[in-house]
């Protein structure tokens, strides 16, 4: 069984114990989260498609921690003019394990 939710203008495939990673939530670790914005659901062969949610499933999950991604670098140049700046960004993100779905 498995599930696609909506959670901040992105969607996520999330199944039963699974380890995703989302932006960050202003939560702690082991907070219980549910996700409401269900757009799919399937299980075996039988699937419901919301229009565009699915009225009452909910998605129930445990914060396992809040971290920092990788270094992304952005460099620019332009060549025979002297133009060099590099600067870098670390996106933080949540990690959440899904617990419970529920249609």
């Amino acid at each position: 069984m498995y599930a696609i939710i909506e959670n901040k203008g992105k969607q996520l495939k999330v199944a039963k114990d699974s380890i995703i990673k989302i932006d960050k939530l202003n939560a702690k670790s082991g907070d219980k989260i549910t996700f409401d914005n269900v757009l799919l659901l399937t299980e075996g062969e039988k699937s419901k498609i919301g229009t565009p949610n699915i009225e009452g499933a909910k998605i129930t999950a445990t914060i396992l921690e809040n971290q920092k991604d990788d270094k992304i670098i952005v460099f620019k140049k332009k060549r025979r003019h002297n133009y060099r700046r590099k600067t870098g960004h670390r996106q933080e993100y949540t990690l959440v394990k899904i617990e419970d779905i529920k249609g």
